[in-house]
């Protein structure tokens, strides 16, 4: 009885600490139409901030409290909301939730720069760990009566401010209709920032409280993904109602803990499901509760992506294919080797274009699915030993296909989900498959074969080798990731100009008319899961060939929201959106990071500069994300257009313009081959003049026509005919995108 009064005692307070963090998600959800990603970011920060106050500036606790609780967490939430989330009204939810991812990122990204990961960090229980009340037998802690009053309090106090106060109503109408707020006198951007404010506070202080009980190590990562555990507890309650909200997070509690106490110790089973439990949870609570429509969704009506055709396609999959083997003669092998770790990072951001690019559905885990192809790879379809061991095409094969059909069984109970429901699932689903499949070291024996999923906590992924293909050889295997995006790249091309394309193009816009025209939603949905899966497999399995040695780190649920941010920031419905996204995902901050890290160690009397713009270069990654809302079409986008308008402009300059860049990088490309120039000067100068041609070509030619380059710049579709009037030209151009004939009248105006 003892025990059980304990675990119950413990499973309370836990639950309390996931309330208090439940309930700030609760509020600025019903206030603002955001739901917050980044959450679990600032209980890290927050706790982060209260060890530097209170261990390296010796302050005492209540003054701590007070400057991070009381001021810290209300200023770091009117902050965000001021800077970024106002700016996201009215926007889709995929830019709503990349936005919070990336200040999530940002936020984890700044911790580990701020405090450095490799030195400990611990935080002691309030009033110390020694203070504690004994009450029939069970141990209670001042901390953990702390915990318990503070969420009595505060779900007191949210349910009285949402039903009983006039701010409450004011909160919630800035979501629900700001327009007639503003005909009533008030505000509602301010009062939005006001429930940001305050949702942040809570955030702090769960992350104050729950440090100590779990431990009292501080970790940005697991102390991120710790206050997640609380995203479950807010979905109990459909992110409305803090009474079961407040259910939600003490059944949390108490079960995390049951199954601590009462399931058997032997092996790492218990421990794992205590760690999944939340996530387990979360998929259960998003499959069965009643779905609502959820407000604040709305269409992203400023995107602008523009479908390439098969020959296009296949036409700049070859240029790639030439590119990426000129550029391989410049590098080392092993530089060759970290570009091939790239270019299977691009191919699983395909994953990400099919399926949000076309389809408009989310997911927030496409590693975990590359996770799932590389177990069932790994024991399938390796042979050989040391050395001469090597993966072959049936393990390949046999890793996709696994891919798909999870890919399949998660998609199925998640169908009638969409948006922010549906991103969650996908979350519950990646976290679950890290903590209990990606942590089983344990030994299993089925049909009479004995076997370990993740041995001694990782695998060794030899290359693919069929026939005469051996990946061993870093270019090759650089050549075959690079052939295998083009070719899978040519194939989503095909398919998005096909019917099966428009209608997903279609279900993305609207489901439900959709439906009305009799299409199946459930075969579309579950089909394009399945397909994203299995290139997120096929990717999965040869990122980690490419890596040789896995591990759960390199699946993580971190890792999967950097690349899902820098392909939409890219431009997710663009091929070329994924190969950016994907390389930069995959090497490219590494890279700059690693060589800021090289340059610190070299140069000691500039170590700090350089360790600081290693550091810089992520959190600046991060602002890049916080921006989407901004361009959510992508930065692709901007380039394929800006080159669009200069190849269509009718100035004979425009033509010279282009000729003289292809023969700037012809003569760069010669000096890098010789060596008068190195690989990396060559890469960053290529790389600017690509990114800045568009830009500088029409400062040209708008200087050479002497009207600012208005003449050269073509008018968006949307204000043809109202900008200007209706010309030949202008017709000609509406039936050229709307892919109608053009007559003989309209030809020969568009060659006047």
């Amino acid at each position: 009885m003892t025990t059980f009064l304990t675990y119950t005692i413990l499973g309370l307070v836990l639950g309390s600490v996931y309330f208090i963090a439940a309930s700030g998600l609760v509020l600025t959800y019903n206030t603002s139409g955001i739901f917050n990603f980044a959450h679990g970011a600032q209980a890290m920060f927050g706790a982060f901030l209260y060890w530097h106050f209170t261990v390296q500036w010796g302050w005492p606790v209540w003054f701590a409290l007070i400057v991070v609780v009381g001021l810290a967490g209300p200023a770091m939430g009117a902050a965000l909301h001021a800077a970024i989330m106002r700016g996201l009204r009215g926007t889709a939810d995929v830019t709503k939730i990349i936005v919070t991812v990336a200040v999530l990122l940002g936020t984890v990204y700044l911790a580990q720069w701020i405090w450095n990961p490799d030195e400990p960090h611990t935080v002691d229980m309030f009033f110390g760990s020694g203070a504690k009340i004994t009450v029939g037998g069970v141990v209670i802690r001042y901390h953990e009566i702390v915990c318990l009053v503070a969420a009595a309090a505060i779900a007191a106090g949210l349910r009285v401010l949402f039903t009983r106060s006039r701010a409450g109503v004011v909160m919630r109408g800035s979501v629900d209709d700001p327009d007639l707020l503003r005909l009533n006198g008030h505000d509602p951007e301010r009062a939005a920032m006001l429930s940001w404010a305050i949702g942040s506070t809570l955030a702090v202080l769960a992350g104050v409280l729950i440090v100590p009980i779990s431990g009292g190590g501080l970790d940005a990562n697991m102390l991120t993904l710790l206050v997640i555990d609380a995203f479950a507890a807010a979905m109990f309650g459909r992110l409305r109602s803090i009474p079961r909200t407040l259910v939600g997070a003490i059944v949390l509690g108490l079960a995390a803990n049951y199954v601590l106490a009462y399931l058997p110790s032997a092996g790492t089973f218990a421990g794992n499901l205590r760690v999944s439990l939340p996530m387990i949870l979360l998929f259960v609570v998003l499959v069965v509760l009643p779905q609502d429509r959820l407000r604040g969704a709305a269409i992203r009506t400023r995107e602008r992506y523009r479908a390439p055709t098969v020959k296009a396609a296949a036409v700049w999959g070859g240029v790639l294919v030439a590119v990426v083997y000129l550029y391989s003669l410049l590098l080392s092998d092993g530089a060759v080797g970290t570009f091939a770790l790239g270019m299977t990072f691009a191919i699983i951001a395909l994953s990400l274009t099919v399926l949000t690019g076309y389809a408009g559905e989310l997911n927030l885990a496409p590693l975990a699915f590359g996770a799932v192809a590389t177990v069932v790879a790994f024991h399938a379809g390796v042979e050989g030993t040391g050395l001469a061991s090597h993966m072959n095409v049936q393990g390949l094969l046999l890793g996709v296909a696994a891919a798909a059909l999870v890919g399949g069984l998660v998609a199925l109970p998640a169908l009638r989900l969409r948006g922010l429901y549906l991103a969650l699932a996908t979350l519950a689903f990646g976290e679950f498959l890290a903590n209990m499949v990606l942590r089983d070291t344990t030994r299993h024996e089925l049909f009479g074969f004995e076997f370990t999923l993740f041995p001694d906590g990782s695998l060794v992924v030899p290359p693919l080798k069929a026939g005469p293909l051996d990946l061993r050889d870093a270019t090759t295997f650089l050549m075959t990731a690079t052939v295998l995006f083009a070719l899978i790249a040519v194939g989503l091309a095909a398919l998005r100009g096909g019917g099966y394309g428009r209608r997903l193009a279609a279900m993305k816009d609207s489901p439900a008319a959709t439906a009305m025209l009799g299409q199946n939603l459930v075969r579309l949905k579950l089909s394009v899961f399945m397909i994203s899966a299995a290139i997120a497999g096929l990717g999965g399995v040869l990122m980690s060939a490419a890596h040789g040695t896995v591990a759960q780190e390199n699946f993580a649920f971190i890792g999967s929201l950097s690349l899902l941010m820098l392909v939409v920031v890219a431009g997710i419905g663009y091929i070329s959106g994924a190969l950016f996204g994907g390389l930069m995902a995959g090497v490219g901050a590494t890279v700059l990071v690693s060589t800021f890290s090289d340059l610190a160690l070299e140069n000691e009397g500039m170590s700090t500069i350089y360790d600081a713009l290693g550091h810089l270069v992520l959190v600046g990654t991060a602002l890049v994300g916080m921006g989407v809302g901004r361009n959510p079409s992508g930065v692709v986008h901007d380039i394929i257009e800006g080159y669009r308008a200069l190849s269509r402009s009718p100035q004979r300059e425009a033509k010279t313009v282009l000729y003289g860049a292809g023969a700037f990088g012809v003569v760069l490309y010669v000096l890098a081959l010789t060596g008068v120039i190195g690989t990396w000067t060559f890469a960053l100068v290529a790389l600017f003049a690509v990114m800045l041609l568009p830009l500088l070509g029409r400062m040209y030619l708008a200087r050479k026509s002497g009207d600012e380059g208005r003449r050269d710049r073509p008018v968006p579709l949307e204000l043809v005919g109202v900008d200007e009037p209706y010309t030949d030209e202008l017709r000609a151009r509406l039936d050229r995108e709307l892919g109608l004939p053009v007559t003989a009248l309209e030809k020969g105006g568009a060659r006047a």
